[in-house]
């Protein structure tokens, strides 16, 4: 009986080492598939920029700004001011008990900037473009017309991923600054109208309290943002296999990875700003 008992524990944790391993791995091969497909989308801006001859798609690229950014308008300014409208309200009561109502101010412009407007943008985008970019490029790969474009010698990452991903991180990075403003606005709206903060003390406080560097770094979380987001979806999408249900998985997983990946992310970047003194 106890040597029964003790293979029973010994089988049990040999599936936990092979199940953390097999997560490992694959934490591993996520992160180098990233960072490989990265590598190649730099490789190919640096080309384009120092020989004429070789372009990426600049009209692609344009074209990826319009139908990435330009359609997330309405749904990141609805968010980002839901948000503004959520934080003026949530803050009242604590600080109308030491009468300082008029502090919302400072706190929605802090928050907003460094860490509420680049986040929210970048999680809306994901839902809205990152899954959208996954599943094109998965059903590409399905109907083997990465295989076409390979065949005639033309680089998917060149004429593919390329213009996403520098459609995405300029989209974000101007997302990000409209739903700053929209966020600011609509807490400003609250505070004013039913919160009975005169105008001028609201704007005062605001001016007074956010900085360059508050706008600069909630900007650099935006590009890096992203930056992410499009590598992740490019990634996920160029990697499809089994048919339909390969491009409904890897929409999922682009989603899901994308928005632990920023979090993570935005994490680091806060911590590392903190010591930095940047708060």
């Amino acid at each position: 009986m106890q040597r029964e008992d003790n293979q029973s524990e010994l089988n049990f944790l040999l599936r936990m080492i092979e199940h953390w391993g097999a997560l490992w791995m694959g934490v591993f091969e996520f992160l180098g598939g990233i960072t490989g497909l990265l590598l190649d989308v730099f490789k190919w801006i640096y080309r384009s920029i120092f020989y004429k001859d070789i372009q990426f798609g600049r009209a692609a690229t344009v074209g990826q700004i319009v139908r990435i950014g330009f359609r997330s308008i309405g749904i990141v300014c609805l968010v980002c001011g839901c948000i503004g409208l959520i934080l003026a309200f949530q803050m009242e009561p604590p600080l109308a008990t030491f009468g300082q109502t008029d502090k919302i101010a400072n706190i929605v412009g802090v928050a907003v900037l460094r860490e509420l407007g680049p986040l929210i943008s970048a999680i809306v985008l994901t839902g809205f473009a990152g899954a959208a970019i996954a599943a094109e490029l998965g059903t590409m790969v399905v109907g083997e017309e990465i295989e076409a474009l390979e065949a005639q010698a033309l680089n998917p990452i060149r004429f593919l991923a390329v213009p996403r991903v520098i459609a995405t991180v300029i989209s974000l990075v101007l997302l990000t600054i409209i739903g700053d403003v929209m966020a600011i606005l609509t807490a400003c709206f609250v505070s004013v109208e039913l919160l009975g903060v005169p105008y001028e003390l609201y704007e005062a406080n605001t001016l007074a309290q956010i900085n360059l560097s508050d706008f600069t770094t909630g900007l650099l979380k935006a590009a890096v943002f992203g930056l992410i987001l499009a590598a992740i979806a490019c990634y996920n999408g160029l990697r499809v296999s089994g048919g339909a249900a390969g491009v409904g998985k890897a929409t999922t997983d682009t989603v899901v990875q994308t928005i632990v990946t920023i979090v993570i992310t935005d994490l680091l970047f806060t911590a590392i700003f903190y010591q930095l003194g940047w708060n």
